[in-house]
């Protein structure tokens, strides 16, 4: 498989399975206003691009120390960003911004790994 010819179409599958286990998990964790569901929806389309393409080609370049470690780096940033977002734009207070973060990005992160190994 032609990882690099594959890219457009592995990033709209992260980018739709991403939006979906973030809004099911913002769903129940309480969230319920629609401005704050599209906050989640925006968020992700600005952060998940980045976090699935740039591990997929510093793996082609350096390899898959390289990979997991932009990989890291790159989800902590997501993380912190998007509960950055959160807590300016979103009405929702029950979970403080930063914990509603790990927690969508941690359950979006172990899906995307049960999804691949299938």
């Amino acid at each position: 498989m032609n990882v690099v010819a594959e890219l457009p179409r592995i990033m709209a599958r992260c980018l739709i399975c991403t939006v979906l286990t973030e809004t099911a998990g913002a769903a129940a964790l309480g969230i319920r206003d629609k401005t704050d569901f599209l906050n989640v929806v925006l968020v992700n389309i600005m952060t998940n691009p980045v976090v699935a393409a740039l591990p997929v080609y510093m793996n082609i370049r350096y390899g898959l120390k390289a990979r997991n470690l932009t990989l890291a780096v790159l989800e902590a940033f997501a993380v912190l960003s998007e509960a950055a977002v959160y807590k300016r734009y979103l009405s929702y207070d029950r979970i403080r911004p930063l914990v509603l973060s790990i927690a969508l990005n941690a359950v979006s992160y172990l899906i995307g790994v049960i999804i691949n190994r299938l």
